[in-house]
């Protein structure tokens, strides 16, 4: 049976896991830690890809706008372009840039002669910005025969420098028709420090926001789980009251995803007092019970010493029928707080039929059992055991050859075991007396009376019932209504 201290016990662990696990303090493996280490991750990881990404968008959106404005300097220098009668190129006033007048101003350009695809930077001219230095133009050379293309690279500059390029080889026809005309590589160039730069501020700007936005997030996450799971406290508070005895069941409103919660545990603490009840009522009527055999076997030896034998085994037997009674309704109400216990139904009526075939061989009786391999009860064996046991014993006693027994799902839960058998069967208003206080209606057949009773009293415990109707084959039929695992 369960003891009050066994409900004390489930109450205290379901107490100790919400509050432990929830408040006060966050732990590596309670449902709090886990949900804002998870949203700190996820969050974590993708500022972390968007930044990513937004700061590749940014460097390709600013390369671009610089390779526009390289694009720019080399159009308005080609355009400036005149080639002088000695086979040089000059610029003339219409590109007049003071960037590229500044000495090492980060803006450069220099017009490379190409000779038969070969650049002689010897002959290079150059801007006042690059003073004494070249910079190397970074295109394949068998790509500058395509005119009017604009080729980019990176390259050296002053001091080592990493610079952006554009080049364009541009060809200028001869002064008459025997000259052949000349190509010269044209480069603009600007100094990646700049746009590094710009890169790089704004990569600092985006890391701070997105930390700080990351940060409250994580924060409001925070909060989030902390007010989500406050139910759960007072879930705990309200079973510490319980455990503490102020309270009885679980008081108050929870939100929708705990109320099945509250009243799975209102009804698991309601059944649980009940037990404790029941097995105490169970245990004052086995005590009423022995009184009577006591006093009976104290009366018989000590007014007639020659009839005690047979007098103290008869008060003995009414005695142990009487004590398996009530300790077998204590055993099974203890056992129905067991929760997940079940049993299949096929290897107990197997057995039984085995036991009760020896038992009533001498009277040739037939026992038939009926069953699907995957039904269950859920419930004790030794209940099952005990109802099942009972019934069919009975069954053969009244039987003239033949006992069937058929189990069957029928609903949603529920398993019928119905024994049914061939004797002379009982009237309607005998089915009413029979079995209610062990009333027995034939002394000619052995036994107590008090299986049926056992059996309909375990019945109960299980929220199930006893019904007797009349068999197809002509007796009594016992129909054992019980949970089904499902």
């Amino acid at each position: 049976m369960t003891a009050p201290g066994g409900k004390e016990c489930v109450l205290g662990s379901l107490r100790n896991s919400l509050s432990g696990h929830v408040l006060p303090r966050l732990q590596f493996n309670s449902l709090a830690s886990r949900l804002i280490a998870a949203a700190a991750v996820w969050t974590i990881l993708g500022f972390v890809v968007g930044g990513l990404i937004l700061s590749g968008v940014f460097r390709a959106a600013v390369q671009d706008e610089f390779d526009e404005r390289l694009a720019a300097d080399l159009g308005s220098m080609i355009a400036a372009a005149a080639l002088t009668p000695s086979g040089q190129v000059t610029l003339q006033g219409r590109f007049n840039d003071p960037r590229f007048e500044r000495i090492y101003s980060g803006s450069y350009w220099e017009i490379v002669p190409d000779i038969s695809g070969r650049l002689d930077l010897g002959k290079a001219r150059i801007s006042r910005s690059l003073f004494d230095r070249t910079i190397e133009p970074s295109a394949m050379p068998a790509h500058r025969h395509k005119a009017d293309a604009i080729l980019y690279g990176n390259s050296i500059g002053p001091y080592g420098r990493a610079v952006r390029i554009a080049e364009q080889r541009v060809i200028f026809p001869g002064e008459t028709i025997k000259e052949p005309p000349r190509a010269f590589v044209f480069v603009v160039a600007g100094d990646l420090g700049d746009l590094e730069g710009d890169i790089t501020q704004f990569n600092r700007m985006m890391f701070e926001a997105f930390a700080l936005l990351a940060a409250g997030l994580i924060g409001a996450v925070f909060i989030q789980v902390r007010v989500g799971l406050k139910p759960l406290r007072r879930l705990s508070v309200a079973l510490a009251r319980i455990r503490d005895g102020k309270a009885r069941r679980l008081e108050g409103r929870f939100p929708a995803e705990l109320m099945p919660l509250a009243e799975e545990m209102n009804g698991l603490i309601e059944h649980s007092a009940e037990v404790v009840g029941r097995a105490r009522t169970h245990a004052s009527n086995l005590a009423h019970a022995l009184k009577t055999p006591l006093s009976v076997l104290t009366s018989e030896a000590a007014a007639n010493p020659g009839q005690l034998a047979d007098a103290m085994m008869r008060q003995v037997e009414v005695m142990r029928r009487h004590i398996d009674h009530h300790l077998m309704r204590a055993r099974a109400a203890g056992a129905q707080a067991v929760l997940g216990v079940s049993t299949p139904v096929a290897p107990v009526l197997d057995d039984l039929s085995r036991v009760l075939r020896r038992i009533h061989g001498d009277h040739g009786i037939q026992i038939a059992v009926t069953c699907p391999a995957d039904l269950g009860f859920r419930g004790e064996r030794q209940d099952l055991e005990e109802m099942a046991g009972n019934l069919m014993d009975n069954a053969c006693k009244w039987a003239r050859s033949e006992v069937r027994v058929r189990a069957v799902m029928q609903g949603s839960g529920k398993l019928v075991i119905a024994i049914g058998d061939d004797g002379p069967g009982l009237t309607e208003e005998e089915r009413m007396r029979v079995g209610e206080r062990g009333e027995r209606l034939d002394e000619s057949v052995p036994g107590s009376g008090l299986g049926l009773a056992i059996v309909r009293d375990i019945s109960r415990l299980y929220g199930g019932s006893v019904e007797l109707a009349t068999s197809t084959l002509g007796g009594l039929e016992a129909r054992l209504n019980l949970p089904a695992m499902r």
